[in-house]
């Protein structure tokens, strides 16, 4: 399925300010929010993690860390850094136990080519201004065989959509307000939501960014999914072209025919089984 920009993708100053706003009252807001779901969402994404056993994580648009803490948490020997161009918001993440933390936009990473085992990304995709842009910073950063993890907001299908869309639209913009006391940090939430990828649209981005062994799994009835794919092994014959090295940052050359693009190989028990959450 292939990936069409939305008109409604969002504008990085606002985000970036709405951000900064809420950035005292963000944790307890999204606790209350998801009714507790996005502590045992993050876990999953986590385990995940930890079955690939990383030596290097990055953690974009984390926030105040909490995706960051719990890798920590589940892989204690892996080094996390956690990215954000909120300042504000990466300053709790910080005191919270981030070890590592960078202000940076995550459309120009500040690291170099192949740098991490694993990037993640946990409600932060949906909020930039260029999804393929932000994919493609993201598959730079990743060594070869790496994976790229995302965990965002998706539409439920069946019984649960219309009753999750009028909580969307309706109660949950009142009640982060009360929260926060800023509650247009919230009015665009829900169209977000609704014009973001999911399903087989956003594996077919993430292929267009040079990712491959797409897999999207949803949670919680549909209302998260989590996204990942893996940056592929490339063999590059010794006489071929210097602008052959960009097929592996997934562009692609005329003259680059005999670079062939490897899959990495996966275990396929790597991936923890997803059980149902009770509470939500």
């Amino acid at each position: 399925m292939t990936f069409h920009p939305s008109p409604r993708m969002p504008d990085a100053l606002y985000v970036r300010d709405a951000f900064a706003r809420i950035a005292d009252r963000y944790v307890l807001t999204n606790h209350v929010l998801s009714c507790g779901a996005d502590l045992w969402w993050r876990k999953v994404v986590a385990a995940r993690l930890r079955q690939w056993q990383p030596a290097r994580v990055l953690d974009v648009a984390s926030g105040t860390g909490d995706l960051a803490l719990e890798i920590q948490r589940q892989c204690p020997q892996c080094e996390v850094s956690a990215s954000d161009f909120c300042a504000e918001m990466l300053a709790h993440a910080a005191r919270r136990g981030v070890a590592h933390t960078v202000v940076a936009d995550a459309l120009h990473l500040p690291f170099a080519d192949g740098r991490f085992d694993a990037v993640t990304v946990a409600f932060g995709l949906r909020n930039m201004t260029d999804y393929p842009a932000a994919l493609r910073e993201m598959h730079r950063v990743l060594r070869p065989g790496g994976h790229l993890v995302i965990l965002d907001f998706s539409l439920p299908h069946g019984l649960l959509r219309r009753p999750y869309r009028f909580y969307l639209h309706h109660v949950l913009p009142r009640l982060a307000g009360w929260l926060t006391g800023q509650r247009d940090a919230y009015e665009y939430l829900g169209g977000s939501i609704e014009a973001f990828p999911s399903g087989a649209a956003m594996t077919g981005l993430l292929e267009s960014c040079g990712f491959t062994e797409t897999l999207a799994t949803p949670l919680t009835g549909g209302v998260v999914s989590i996204y990942q794919g893996s940056r592929p092994h490339s063999t590059v014959p010794e006489d071929a072209p210097p602008s052959c090295r960009s097929i592996l940052h997934g562009e692609s050359d005329p003259d680059c025919s005999s670079v062939k693009s490897v899959p990495s190989v996966v275990n396929p028990n790597a991936v923890l089984p997803i059980q149902p959450l009770p509470s939500a």
